[in-house]
Parts: C-alpha cells; structure tokens; sequence
C-alpha cells in the first residue's frame, strides 16, 4: 500500500483539502486515511465518514445529511480539524450546489493542515467546476507486500494449512491486479479447501480473475488446459516461451531486466498458432484472456472506441496475464472494408502497447499476413514475429503420435512411418481431424480405431496445401525474411 498511500501523503503535505480518491476498494481506502490521520495528527483528529444512506457521522440535530448539500452546509459551517470522506458522492456532482459547496470547502481550507475532504468512490466523475481543485489519486490495487500480509492474515485463521515459501512468489504474483476484497475471498476459499497443490491454488484464482473480466463483459477466460507437451513441432517457438517464464515476473521487474512485451504469430491456417497461444497460460501460470472484438464493435457497450478503452482497462486490472488477439488483421480492423472506421482504435492500440503495465504480455495470431501494416510488425512493438509452416515429417509424427493418445490409441499399433508420408503437406489440424474421424467411425462400429480407419479417413481428406497451393506459397514467400521460423527445419525422412 506504500505507492498510494504516498500519493495520498503528497496531497496531505501539499496542503489540498480536496482529494478525490477513485477506487472501488472503500474499505481499504478508508483503513488508510485513519492510518493517515494518526501518524498526522498523533491520532488526535476524527475521520468523519459521509453516504447518502447514512449521512455525516457525528452530526447533531439539524438538516438531514443524507442530503450531500446539507452535509458539505455543516461541514462548511463547522470549524472541527479532522479527515472528512464522503462515499460514491459522484452521482450528486451534476448538481451545481454541490460543486458550489465543495469549492467553498476548497478555497476556505486551502493551505491549512488540519482539515482534508476526501472523495471516494469507483466512478470518476470531475465537474468543469472543480477541475482545478480537486487532488486526484488513482488508487491501485494492493501491491505484493500488501497482499502478503493479506494472505498471512487470512491463514491465520486456518491452523495446519499454508502455501509452501516455495510457492508463495507464484501465489502473490497471481493474485496481483485484485482488490483486497476479492484476494480475501479467494484466499478463504483456497483455505477452507485444504492443503491443495500450486496448480488447484491458481486454478482457484484464475476462477476469480474469469469472474471479475466476466462482468466487463469483453474478455473470454481460456483456462489453462493445454501445455506445450500437446503440441507437436514448434521448437523455436515453444523454447523462445521457455526461456522467458522467469522473466515474466516481479523479481525480474525489480532486477530491471526487460519484460516479455508479446509476440506475433503468423502463418499457414490450422498449424498451432492459437495452442501456441493456450500453451503459454499453463506455462508462465498466468491467465489468459481472448479480447473479443465482435462484442467491441457489437454497439452493446457504447461506441467501439469507447468498449475498446474498457476493455483493455479491464485487462490491466487482473494483470499479470497474457492478452490473445486472435486474427489480429481482422480484429483491429486492418482489412480495407474497416480501417476508416477502426483508425481510432488501431492507433489506440499501438500506443496501449507501448505503455502498457509490464504484465500484460500480448498474444496475437494472424493468417493473412499482407494485411499487417508495417506498423504492427516494426520491431519494438512485439519482441519476436514467428512464422509458423505446415509441419515437417518430424513433427508430423510428433503431431500424430499426440492426437493418437488423444484419442486412447497406441502408436506403436499404427504404422507411422507411412502415415506420415501419406500425410506430406498436411496442417496439425487435418493430421488431427484424420485421426478423430477414424476413432468416429470405429465407435459406431462399437470397436476400437486401427491403421485401416486412418488410412480411410486419410484418403478422404484433401489439405490445405493442394486446395491453397498458391496462397500458402505466397505466405511463405512473405515470412521468409520477416519473420522467424517457429520450427526447426529436420532433413526429410529424418526421426
């Protein structure tokens, strides 16, 4: 709580007696203006609490202080030295007594130390009239020391269950981007459960993260189903997320060693490109979050400038996560038919990128690949553009022997060395789509799948790289030397 609790402080030492404080967190921003008032004022002087259910704390017979106006008139009245909060007063500041009232409070206090208004509420409403006056403080969420002692408080009442030091940095990290409120819950709720292993303790708070993005309604939540041991080929790839797990952390935010920003990842349809993606939650556990452009431009939310701003505001507060833009040609409007009207947000976008909080890593898939201004693909804007290909015949196997076990066959019971030749030129997609089909048509036979129901299935399926040949070759030609190679080239025949 140290950052906001000193950018309450300056307020205090700068001697404004206006400050709005925007934060859905009351209670948390309420303990610490009384911690605020003590260490000011040897604990000498009141915090007056203001709603308009309840009216002024404290005062006497007289005008109704539910009324925010016959409340500010008793403050204004009053000479009591003290910190006064007024809960959710946005609603009221489109009347002008109201604005009137705390002006008066502003200039009649102004440079004194004893009498502070503070603001508090999650809606940010600033009248043109008090623009000058008021003190703003965005109140962040609780910061890793914070919700340490949050966590030790809350085990404290559950004797002979905890989360091993060895997890404990993971755990604080995940719950980072919540508010205190929601961190307590969720921490009750691991509790109660018993002693869990780290993977149900984050699932646990990943279901509280897909519940705060559930009400923006913007976000899909991909849960953390998939790891990089189901997807077949895609070396480069796969190693290039490896070796940046630890850096997408907060120890390495405080080494000053650069955070993983994002990647791009483009190429041939139905070759990994969004497992890829899936694969990186389960690998960094962290959550991963589709924004979801249709809802963006759907006019539900308001205008798509508008939801758009929302909804990455609403990625930033269950940071740390990966953000997915799935055909992010499409999604920003970068096609001919939609760039006049998307500009706003495509710009909006770019700059988000630049100066988004460092855990947020972007995730975004692309299949037709001259549709990328070059803006989007410069270097600086992701940390590496990866190409990805229709598999070689290594990762063909690789890819074959996944879905087989998938699909509760065996591979040493099919012939994969001429499957994998028959499948030359196939996606991950197809391969996977050959094997499906074959345990379907063995199961309405009440039987299990065999070489003969793939080689079946093989011979009925035409891939993309006949039926596309000249758009695939185009898309390669485009990579060659934009992007890097997902996969590692073997040499053909090559196990």
């Amino acid at each position: 709580m140290a950052e906001l609790s000193e950018q309450i402080r300056r307020a205090i030492l700068g001697r404004n007696p206006l400050v709005y404080i925007h934060s859905s967190e009351e209670d948390r921003i309420i303990a610490l203006i009384g911690d605020l008032a003590r260490e000011t004022a040897d604990g000498a002087w009141p915090v007056r609490q203001w709603s308009c259910v309840t009216g002024l704390d404290g005062a006497t017979a007289g005008p109704d202080t539910r009324d925010p106006l016959a409340a500010l008139q008793v403050l204004l009245a009053s000479r009591e030295r003290g910190f006064f909060v007024m809960k959710d007063l946005a609603g009221f500041l489109t009347q002008p007594q109201v604005v009137r009232a705390l002006r008066d409070f502003y200039y009649n206090n102004r440079g004194r130390l004893d009498r502070f208004l503070f603001i508090v509420g999650p809606e940010l409403v600033i009248p043109e009239g008090l623009r000058k006056e008021l003190h703003l403080v965005e109140a962040p969420p609780p910061g890793e020391p914070e919700i340490s002692r949050e966590i030790d408080r809350v085990m404290a009442g559950y004797p002979g269950v905890g989360i091993p030091d060895e997890h404990r940095p993971e755990i604080v990290l995940a719950l980072k981007g919540m508010t205190l409120a929601e961190i307590d819950h969720v921490l009750h709720r691991i509790f109660q459960a018993g002693e869990q292993s780290q993977a149900a303790t984050l699932n646990e708070i990943f279901n509280e993260k897909e519940m705060v993005v559930s009400k923006a309604g913007f976000l899909e939540f991909c849960p953390p189903r998939l790891s990089v041991a189901n997807i077949g080929g895609l070396a480069n790839l796969k190693d290039w997320l490896a070796r940046r797990k630890a850096l997408f952390s907060q120890e390495a935010i405080d080494a000053g060693v650069p955070t993983p920003k994002g990647l791009l990842i483009m190429g041939v349809s139905g070759c990994g490109k969004s497992l890829a993606v899936k694969a990186i939650s389960s690998l960094w556990n962290v959550p991963l979050f589709r924004l979801d452009m249709n809802l963006v431009f759907s006019g539900l939310h308001g205008s798509p400038e508008a939801a758009f701003h929302q909804a990455l505001k609403t990625v930033e507060t269950v940071a740390p996560a990966v953000l997915w833009i799935d055909e992010i040609e499409n999604s920003l409007g970068m096609t001919e038919d939609s760039i006049e009207m998307a500009s706003h947000i495509f710009s909006a976008f770019l700059t988000w990128m630049q100066e988004k909080p460092p855990l947020i890593f972007i995730a975004a898939t692309a299949n037709r690949i001259h549709a990328l201004p070059a803006e989007v693909i410069r270097k600086g804007r992701f940390d590496q553009v990866f190409f990805v290909d229709l598999p070689d015949d290594v990762e063909r196997r690789e890819v074959l022997e996944i879905h087989l076990r998938l699909n509760g066959g065996t591979p040493d019971d099919f012939d994969l060395k001429m499957l994998v030749i028959q499948m030359d030129g196939w996606s991950g997609a197809e391969i996977e789509q050959a094997v499906v089909s074959a345990r379907i048509d063995a199961y309405a036979e009440n039987r299990p799948f065999n070489m003969r129901d793939v080689n079946a299935a093989v011979a009925r399926i035409v891939p993309l790289s006949k039926t596309m040949e000249a758009q695939i070759k185009g898309i390669r030609d485009w990579a060659f030397d934009r992007a890097t190679p997902a996969s590692r080239r073997s040499r053909r025949g090559a196990y």
